[in-house]
């Protein structure tokens, strides 16, 4: 594609093109974050004027049972398992990414102690997402037991790090800031041979990459639905747990929601069978219910497609910024190999907050990351090839004039 024509024509021939209507994005707006927040599906409104008005309004507290709100937590998860390579009773949508890093990762050290005493590394990534490693800190020192993390990074590779004293790898597959993906099932394979445990962060895969547990042969995995599987600001999180795992899974936040009779009201927990056991208190039912309009398009949609696209549409950005942008301090972060690479292309630039900041006043919605980081999210169910044609020439054109270099967008915002 050399010219706009040729992406009007691509989207025009776009198999995915008609999911765009199925959104409501605001006029004007280019918009390349829906790695960071997925955007508003038109169903929601409606779902949530019912959750709100009938069943809750009406049905009260009723609908814990006549509107399915008890079993909606493994409903999802069995809907959400399918784009993820779980079966059935596999996975469930509840809690937030940080709480259920802290569950799996709890639960698969309490695994390792039994199998394996001596282990007391937590093998993570220097550049991995911050809340994964606060966790481990956090949970590190509540256990007060020896534990450490070991953080790879450029000095330390992956493949170095992996040793014999390693319980539990806890990875991002995609990472947040460069797009870069690992070899799933590469490094669990990896992970196993040493005896290790992984617990994978699908943040920026779920609904962007396609994703198979069961055959990468992975321990846990927790994500969100906020992202690319467009469930809502702070939507409910999910986690995953391979079957063979399942029996040991001791919850470390004993709520009564993963009880296996909640309302005997017994005063000593016991554990739910599956896939509820992973649960903690009472479901956050509005924000629940939308998570279930934006799953429904991705599964409609397809992750091979979705994938396809996403890959073509990185291909065509990282060229035309480098055909387009060339001249200007921008240095590509984010892989160029299809195996490499998620659904978000990132470059470095000295001044990437003020030049952000400046898409953003011009309609290119994208989002910053320290150190120097912009990244752009390639969204395939509401992002085109002309929507992109006419970000990159948004971006030179701030770029070439210096847009970017005024006061008002060199500002730091609590939220970048």
């Amino acid at each position: 594609m050399n010219n706009r024509e040729d992406c009007v024509a691509a989207d025009r021939q776009d198999p995915l093109a008609h999911f765009k209507d199925r959104f409501d994005l605001p006029a004007g707006v280019l918009y390349m974050d829906g790695n960071s927040l997925g955007v508003l599906p038109r169903t929601a409104a409606g779902r949530a004027a019912q959750v709100i008005s009938q069943e809750w309004g009406n049905g009260l507290i009723r609908s814990w049972n006549s509107a399915g709100w008890f079993d909606l937590p493994a409903r999802l998860g069995d809907k959400l398992g399918g784009l993820l390579g779980a079966k059935a009773g596999e996975l469930v949508v509840t809690d937030t990414t940080s709480l259920n890093i802290f569950k799996a990762l709890a639960a698969a050290l309490k695994i390792q102690q039994d199998r394996h005493p001596t282990r007391r590394i937590i093998l993570s990534e220097r550049d991995n997402f911050p809340t994964d490693l606060y966790m481990v800190q956090g949970l590190i020192d509540l256990l007060q037991q020896g534990y450490e993390m070991r953080l790879a990074d450029d000095d330390l590779p992956l493949e170095q790090a992996l040793d014999e004293t390693v319980a539990v790898v806890l990875l991002s597959h995609v990472n947040y800031r460069s797009g870069a993906m690992h070899d799933m099932a590469a490094v669990t394979n990896q992970a196993h041979a040493c005896g290790a445990l992984t617990l994978w962060d699908l943040a920026h895969s779920a609904g962007a990459v396609p994703v198979d547990l069961s055959a990468a042969g992975a321990d846990f995995a927790v994500g969100c639905t906020y992202k690319y599987l467009n469930g809502g600001p702070g939507s409910p999180a999910f986690i995953w747990v391979a079957p063979q795992h399942v029996k040991d899974f001791q919850q470390p936040l004993s709520g009564w929601w993963g009880h296996q009779r909640p309302f005997d009201m017994a005063t000593r927990y016991e554990p739910a069978q599956g896939i509820r056991r992973y649960m903690c208190g009472s479901q956050p039912m509005v924000s629940l219910a939308l998570v279930e309009c934006g799953l429904d398009i991705a599964l409609e949609a397809g992750t091979s497609a979705v994938r396809q696209k996403s890959l073509a549409l990185g291909d065509l950005f990282i060229r035309l910024v480098e055909q387009r942008c060339g001249g200007h301090p921008l240095e590509l972060a984010t892989p160029c190999e299809h195996s490499r690479r998620g659904s978000h292309v990132s470059f470095l630039h000295p001044e990437g907050y003020a030049v952000m900041q400046a898409l953003i006043a011009r309609g290119v919605i994208g989002d910053y990351r320290e150190p120097q980081i912009l990244r752009f999210g390639l969204t395939p169910l509401y992002f085109g090839y002309a929507d992109l044609w006419d970000a990159v020439e948004i971006l030179k054109e701030v770029l070439d004039s210096k847009a970017w270099d005024k006061p008002e967008f060199k500002q730091r915002n609590a939220v970048t």
